[in-house]
């Protein structure tokens, strides 16, 4: 059974497979720079480093600290990573961070 988002309608679509797109970090960088603020790119990327935190078991203190991320944050992504779509487990796997059967 194929996964359906909430999110899913055609400008979905066509950003992601836009994504898929792209060749390397160079091209990503480009083009989220011209599609995303600066913040919107930090808050992104700050957002899969608490996740990755999280996964190696740091406290929401370690985590705070070492990535400036609120509480609210840490704990939005917690219930993600635990209730959500599975996204952060499938890059994971891709990542090498966890392995195929977790």
């Amino acid at each position: 059974m194929a996964y359906e988002s909430r999110l899913k309608s055609p400008q979905a679509d066509s950003l992601f497979e836009a994504i898929l797109l792209l060749e390397n970090v160079e091209e990503c960088y480009r083009f989220f720079e011209d599609l995303c603020t600066v913040k919107e790119i930090q808050a992104i990327a700050q957002r899969l480093e608490v996740a990755k935190l999280l996964k190696s078991n740091k406290t929401y203190t370690e985590i705070e600290a070492e990535t400036g991320a609120s509480t609210a944050t840490i704990s939005r992504i917690n219930r993600s990573l635990n209730y959500g779509a599975d996204g952060y487990k499938v890059i994971f796997k891709k990542l090498g961070i966890i392995k195929e059967d977790e």
